[in-house]
């Protein structure tokens, strides 16, 4: 298992948080995603690490962007 944490830029509510959870958690590999919306840090659970890419994909799909 890895974890791996990234900051979203966007989120504001409870909502911002369920839709970021939801496309982050379709990504292969990943066990579980837990949310902070008010640090608007997101940590991701995973059996192998994840290509940064794609995690950003999940999060722009989901409305939200990725901060490097």
């Amino acid at each position: 298992m890895t974890e791996a944490s990234y900051t979203v830029e966007g989120m504001t509510c409870g909502h911002c948080a369920t839709s970021v959870r939801e496309e982050v958690s379709e990504l292969a590999g990943v066990q579980s995603v837990d949310v902070d919306v008010e640090s608007g840090r997101v940590t991701v659970t995973s059996d192998t690490p994840l290509a940064a890419d794609a995690v950003a994909a999940a999060v722009t799909e989901a409305g939200y962007r990725l901060v490097a």
